[in-house]
């Protein structure tokens, strides 16, 4: 039996404990310098009609900072050649540097083997992907995939591309009018031809930050397998795919501050290797006759042609860039970010915000009544706020909300409390125009 310690004891491990807390959060605190931070993104220091720049459209995209920017440079002007392939300097230099970033991905969300991190062009490529390659495997006619309402059109098209293929059925998982989804439906809605769950972790539109974890064990208790797609989750959260015990997991590196046409697809082994080659070319075989051809290994089987080489290669910058800051620090950030714009949008009349849970990342949809989505933003950018308008690729969440369209404000670290002001002041101006 275990012993117990005294009363006192235990009060004086909880109170060390407390102020190994509290010192900590004061080191992170310290450590984030944003002048600092900013001054490693060239593109924020400019002005737009002449007014300082405010990039709120980090959702869609993030900016770069100079450290990826100077990688990318160092490739094509040190190092550049064809990876894995030639016997010279350079490109056995740049095999090592792009394998060096396939295990840097590898770190990053806690994959098991470098094997399971295939690189793509992105998080949409790492989808279709998944769903023709699994869905030639494991789906037949009359079998069904479970799609969330708030999904991306990326997350949820492939998955019609193939359902038409295969004579499958797309089923939706519904979300309330606060943003979220309604998890507890997920037991009425599998079947005995339910085959796999595609979902996003965080909402592009909503901000909400979906209970994954919950849905894949609901789904692995039925024998069903699950494909998260992350493209919004990895640059603010601390991503474990052993912990969520994820079937496949998709990401891209441009909105991680690294380059765009980069993308990772992350999954589980025993089903990669079960999978057939999503496309055909170099690399991704082991023997090619006209009798017959033999694929190449994990991960190469789905890496077909000449990848980007620089890209991936810069991509490991943007992830060391990353975790030198801390996505720990990087989430508390945005949430401080997050919370501040939410309290100052939420003052202005007829405004409404779309997404109202509390597990959100830093992203707020709203409309204002009696003006267009598209003259809000129109308008916003002329005081050099930069935002997004339109359906953000989720006309099946527009619809859920009767709406064509939002204005969205994303927030990434770089932001300041001050760039919030100025553009709760442009919208204000604007709305009094109307």
């Amino acid at each position: 039996m275990k012993a117990e310690l005294p009363a006192k004891k235990k009060t004086k491990v909880r109170n060390i404990q407390t102020i190994i807390v509290i010192y900590s959060i004061i080191a992170l605190i310290m450590s984030f310098d944003i002048n600092k931070i900013r001054q490693d993104f060239p593109i924020l220091n400019q002005k737009i009609y002449n007014r300082p720049l405010v990039y709120f459209d980090n959702a869609a995209t993030t900016q770069r900072p100079q450290q990826v920017i100077d990688a990318l440079n160092r490739t094509y002007t040190e190092y550049y050649g064809n990876i894995h392939r030639a016997a010279h300097f350079l490109a056995d230099k740049a095999t090592l540097a792009y394998e060096d970033t396939r295990e840097k991905a590898r770190n990053l969300i806690n994959a098991e083997t470098r094997e399971q991190i295939i690189f793509t062009k992105g998080a949409t490529e790492s989808i279709n992907l998944v769903a023709f390659s699994y869905g030639e495997t494991f789906i037949q006619e009359g079998d069904e995939i479970i799609v969330s309402e708030m999904e991306h059109h990326s997350n949820i098209v492939p998955w019609q591309l193939m359902a038409e293929r295969k004579k499958a059925r797309i089923v939706m998982l519904p979300i309330d009018d606060t943003g979220r989804l309604l998890v507890e439906k997920l037991d009425s809605l599998i079947t005995d031809r339910t085959r796999i769950i595609a979902v996003t972790h965080i909402s592009n539109v909503l901000g909400t930050i979906n209970p994954v974890k919950l849905i894949i064990e609901k789904a692995h208790a039925r024998g069903i397998h699950v494909l998260v797609d992350g493209a919004q989750a990895v640059p603010h959260l601390k991503i474990d795919v052993q912990e969520l015990d994820v079937d496949f997991y998709a990401f891209s590196a441009h909105k991680m501050y690294g380059p765009n046409g980069v993308g990772v697809l992350y999954g589980k082994k025993e089903l990669l290797n079960k999978m057939p080659p999503y496309q055909g070319g170099g690399e991704m075989i082991s023997e090619v006759s006209f009798a017959g051809t033999t694929y190449n290994e994990l991960p190469y089987k789905f890496e077909a042609g000449t990848p980007n080489i620089s890209g991936v290669i810069a991509f490991g910058a943007a992830i060391d860039y990353l975790q030198n800051i801390g996505l720990e620090t990087i989430a508390s950030r945005e949430n401080e970010l997050l919370n501040y714009a939410t309290s100052e949008l939420l003052k202005i009349n007829g405004l409404r915000i779309y997404g109202t849970q509390q597990e959100k990342s830093g992203v707020v949809s709203f409309n204002v009544e009696g003006i267009h989505f598209f003259d809000l933003g129109t308008m916003l950018d002329k005081f050099g706020i930069a935002v997004r308008t339109g359906h953000h690729c989720a006309d099946p969440l527009m619809a859920h909300f009767g709406i064509q369209g939002t204005v969205r404000a994303s927030f990434a670290f770089y932001n300041t409390m001050e760039e919030i002001d100025r553009f709760i002041d442009a919208l204000k101006k604007v709305i009094a125009m109307f």
